[in-house]
């Protein structure tokens, strides 16, 4: 079996060496790559040959690429790298990869023509100057074979160990059996149909109560398709920390039940700042030991991380630190050769994401899932926005470095003309204005130059401006009826008119739509994934990918769900409805003693109701989330909820306590639900409903319903967690008898109405407001 690697990766898995740099230098973006090549071509003769494709055999490994340029006449052939500034500060290690290229595409011409020897050539190209600096050597076309059999040698060992390991790899992952002695009731549903995209090459979205198994439900089938299908990889993407977590503990349960020996190398890729370990130190060299000599020490690290095959956070982080590497790189290096990666969604959907630009560089054929996917609408158009903030920008200006105050000033000037006649706190524009455009684009290549000239020594608030500007410009390109356009205006502390410029992106479907077309079959999974056509149509996913509403394992009588149907929480009615609904929460708690969740709208809110319920009900213990709870508080949270334990836990719906936490059993018997979980009504909220209108249809329901009630179910679905639990649910406003907000709830509830208890005299507040029926605001 013979096994295929580019010029380029052969290289740098076997001839980079040397330090991990990182310190930011910018470097020429891709259509400024593409362009320099473009103009050294054009500059050589006219019989010379541009992208030149070669390719060669040593045994079982087979090589290939396209060389930059030949030139017949002359018989010399060219590497041409394009860079920015001073070329004394290309790094050495740098340079040695660069010829090992040119000598490797050197040998496969002299082969391909039957040469004897070859000049080769290494152009280095400044994009800023457009001057060439061009490095000569003759070779033998032995030699350079000599050369291309060294780099084939080291990694034939690697390709051949890879090639067995993907056989022995699909013969486990084919006699996989589920881990249990059967499914769950909708879970072999839920399997069947995954299995069945992956075999078929198409995407899901599948929606399945929480409680029912969907991580492991969905994994197992994704695993069994892998031989028969050809997947190089895996890819299982999270939106939060939990959710990481319980996909390596289903990965856990599969490899306990195939025996430990289970050869599928599983990763835990963690963001940089949970990984690195001298965050106190730059990343290179000079600064950091564990960047200095990290390709020298890489290729052991890597073989000792890949025996291990198990790669979680913490496997990781020993293998670096035994072998004196960066923890963080290396995992980066790993995601080349892990049979399954788990990690968060901006690894694989992001604009720069390294999953998408491995998976596309290296042709593998992958399958993916994402866990959560009702988050993935929120956490997308986060990706594909940018803002600019011209108190920041003030705050640089006054910082900045001499040569680059008169293109800052210029861009502040147009700037200040943005919003001059602006009456409004916040304004939507058609598209920012090419002028404004013009002079940042401008700016960035002025700041880049400055980086360029001085690497270090610069101010925290240039790069972050520069990195801003760039993702701006980046997006101005890409605008269309998916992104707004804003500016919020407001006035600086002396009075004077500042504003924020925001690329706002909505529906992100035309930047997703690419890395779902990318994998062999994505399967976006969740208990709150309906309606369909709502996600379909925001995220991107492909005409006619089928939407599978999961069999329920639980039953209407192991939860019983109360509306409450003369209680508003809308906003003018909250000071009304503070005593009623701490009075339904006393009487619930009395009636069954236990451990209960309230969700509110807001952190205000909850504090007014809890103020309320502590003054009347001292006795019962009450914890609350606060604003800004770090890991650790969570977590302290979470554990007052024991079992046999008693006690109300205040949250805010959305946010940490909403989903992905598991309090089985008696750890948790009932939740209290005081909002419908809508989206602020204000003016950016407004404009998304026009667009919704505008492009779907469905303005008022995309914007506010849809994205609220999914809050509600994730919450209402941490009290049922096994086919054993019981417990209950009072949904605590009118809005919820309503039959176009109950179609939304899941099916196998019984909604139920009820009253609010009678309040005695002396706590009796002002008569709660009745809103019109049907009003859902």
């Amino acid at each position: 079996m013979s096994y295929q690697v580019a010029v380029r990766a052969l290289c740098e898995f076997t001839a980079k060496v040397g330090d991990l740099d990182l310190r930011f230098t910018p470097s020429p973006t891709a259509q400024e790559g593409m362009a320099g090549h473009a103009i050294v071509v054009a500059r050589r003769g006219p019989e010379y040959l541009a992208e030149v494709p070669l390719s060669g055999e040593y045994r079982s490994l087979r090589v290939r690429g396209r060389a930059d340029g030949y030139d017949p006449q002359a018989n010399l052939l060219e590497e041409i790298k394009t860079h920015r500034g001073d070329i004394s500060r290309i790094p050495d290690n740098h340079r040695q990869l660069h010829w090992a290229q040119a000598k490797v595409y050197g040998w496969l011409l002299c082969n391909e023509l039957q040469l004897t020897e070859i000049d080769l050539a290494v152009v280095y190209f400044n994009v800023l100057s457009q001057k060439e600096s061009v490095f000569h050597e003759h070779h033998q076309a032995q030699d350079l074979q000599r050369f291309f059999n060294q780099l084939c040698e080291r990694f034939i060992v690697w390709a051949e160990q890879e090639v067995a390991h993907r056989q022995v790899r699909d013969q486990a992952l084919a006699a996989l059996t589920f881990p249990h002695a059967q499914f769950r009731l909708g879970q072999r549903q839920l399997a069947e149909a995954v299995y069945r995209a992956a075999r078929d090459g198409h995407s899901l979205m599948a929606q399945a109560t929480t409680g029912i198994g969907k991580t492991l439900g969905t994994l197992f089938p994704q695993l069994k398709a892998f031989a028969e299908q050809g997947l190089d990889r895996l890819f299982f993407l999270t939106a939060k920390t939990p959710g990481r977590r319980l996909a390596l503990e289903a990965l856990q349960t599969l490899r306990r039940s195939a025996g430990e020996a289970q050869p599928v190398r599983i990763l835990e890729h963690v963001a940089r700042d949970k990984a690195c370990e001298h965050p106190d130190k730059a990343c290179h060299g000079e600064s950091c030991p564990l960047a200095k000599g990290f390709y020298d020490r890489l290729p052991a690290a890597r073989q000792a991380a890949l025996d291990r095959q198990w790669l979680d956070q913490q496997a990781v982080r020993e293998t670096a630190l035994a072998h004196q590497v960066c923890p963080y790189y290396l995992s980066q290096e790993l995601s080349r050769w892990a049979d399954v990666v788990v990690c968060d969604y901006n690894y694989y959907f992001d604009l720069n994401a390294l999953l998408y630009s491995l998976t596309q560089i290296n042709e593998w054929r992958v399958t993916v899932l994402v866990d959560e996917a009702h988050n993935l609408v929120e956490r997308a158009r986060s990706m594909y926005t940018a803002e600019l903030s011209q108190a920041s920008f003030g705050a640089l200006r006054r910082i900045a470095p001499g040569g680059l105050k008169g293109v800052l000033e210029r861009v502040n000037r147009h700037w200040n003309q943005l919003h001059a006649d602006q009456q409004l706190p916040y304004q939507v524009y058609p598209a920012a204005p090419d002028l404004f455009l013009m002079a940042l684009q401008k700016a960035v290549s002025a700041i880049t130059d400055h980086l360029t000239d001085q690497p270090t020594g610069n101010h925290g608030e240039l790069l972050r401006f520069y990195l801003d500007a760039m993702l701006f410009c980046r997006l101005a390109e890409a605008f269309g009826p998916h992104s707004l356009f804003d500016i919020s205006r407001h006035d600086s502390e002396q009075g004077r008119p500042l504003s924020t410029l925001c690329i706002r992106n909505l529906v992100p479907a035309p930047f997703l739509a690419p890395r779902f077309e990318a994998a062999h079959s994505t399967t976006l999974f969740s208990a709150t994934l309906s309606p369909a056509r709502y996600y379909a149509d925001l995220l991107g996913l492909p005409a006619g990918t089928p939407w599978l509403d999961v069999q329920s394992p639980f039953s209407a009588e192991q939860l019983q769900v109360q509306a409450v149907r003369n209680l508003s929480t809308r906003y003018a009615h909250r000071e009304q409805s503070l005593g009623p609904i701490a009075s339904l929460m006393a009487r619930q708690y009395s009636e069954q003693p236990g451990n209960y969740l309230a969700f509110f709208s807001s952190y205000t809110y909850l504090e007014q109701v809890l103020a309320v319920f502590r003054a009347r009900n001292p006795g019962v213990p009450v914890w609350v989330q606060s604003r800004q709870m770090d890991e650790s508080q969570r977590q302290q949270f979470l554990e007052q909820f024991v079992r046999g334990g008693r006690g109300i836990g205040f949250a805010v719906l959305g946010g940490a306590f909403g989903e992905g936490i598991d309090l089985p059993g008696d750890r948790l018997i009932g939740a209290f639900i005081a909002t419908l979980g809508l989206p602020q009504i204000n003016p950016i909220n407004q404009q998304v409903r026009e667009r919704m209108q505008t492009m779907f249809g469905s303005g008022y329901d995309y914007t506010y319903l849809y994205p609220g009630l999914q809050k509600v179910v994730q919450a209402a679905g941490r009290v049922i967690r096994t086919l054993d639990d019981r417990g209950v649910v009072y949904l605590m406003d009118d809005r919820f008898t309503l039959p176009d907000v109950q179609r939304l709830l899941p099916s196998w509830w019984t909604v139920d109405s009820c009253n609010l208890p009678a309040e005695p005299p002396e706590q009796r507040a002002t008569k709660v407001l009745s809103a019109l029926p049907g009003q859902l605001f």
